[in-house]
């Protein structure tokens, strides 16, 4: 059963875990700031500003992105560890590893589990190499920014969970960049080789 209390839920169906959240509501007020990729500084800002608004009844604010950068945590850290009266936050990511320590170490982390079949666009993330990601490269040549996020997601969520990257920081920024270069219409097939080699380099040796 879903609570509506401050925590990180983890969830590969951002869509579906919220809904779950609203079929539980009663008097409570929703407030929802959800992108589609990453969760930047100006969103924290808004979500700092919901926060300190004044309610009779309790407020949810609901946070949710694929990626949530650093910078941006860092500025929810105040308001996380002393929330204002009646507000609960709620974020909504898609692996724990995108959520700094400081915030983990202040909320409950809980996974949601929706239904959906894991994709699998065929590069072995864990086996990754010069070799494997040129011919990756190779193939998505005509993938449009779009698809792209979804191939980006795919391999920043993999890269997560196998244990052979360093993640911290430095690599968040890798995956929320390239949303970024995506949106701002750098070329996908330039963005992919980009993330891929640099990736490559964060692999433990």
């Amino acid at each position: 059963m879903m609570k509506l209390a401050s925590q990180v839920l983890i969830t590969s169906n951002i869509e579906a875990a919220i809904a779950e959240l609203e079929a539980v509501k009663t008097t409570e007020r929703f407030v929802k700031i959800v992108k589609e990729d990453t969760f930047l500084v100006e969103d924290a800002k808004l979500a700092v500003e919901k926060a300190y608004m004044a309610s009779e009844e309790t407020t949810v604010i609901i946070l949710a992105a694929k990626l949530f950068s650093p910078i941006a945590q860092n500025k929810l850290l105040k308001v996380i560890e002393e929330p204002p009266a009646k507000k609960e936050f709620i974020l909504l990511t898609s692996s724990k590893a995108t959520i700094l320590s400081t915030i983990r170490s202040r909320l409950p982390v809980a996974t949601f589990l929706a239904t959906a079949k894991e994709e699998d666009f065929g590069l072995e993330v864990r086996q990754l190499s010069l070799g494997t990601a040129y011919e990756f490269v190779q193939t998505h040549q005509r993938t449009n920014a779009k698809e792209m996020k979804r191939v980006v997601e795919y391999i920043g969520k993999t890269a997560m969970h196998s244990g052979v990257y360093d993640i911290d920081e430095k690599t968040l920024t890798l995956f929320s960049n390239a949303f970024i270069a995506l949106d701002m219409g750098s070329p996908p097939v330039f963005v992919l080789n980009v993330l891929l080699l640099k990736l490559l380099a964060r692999k433990k040796h």
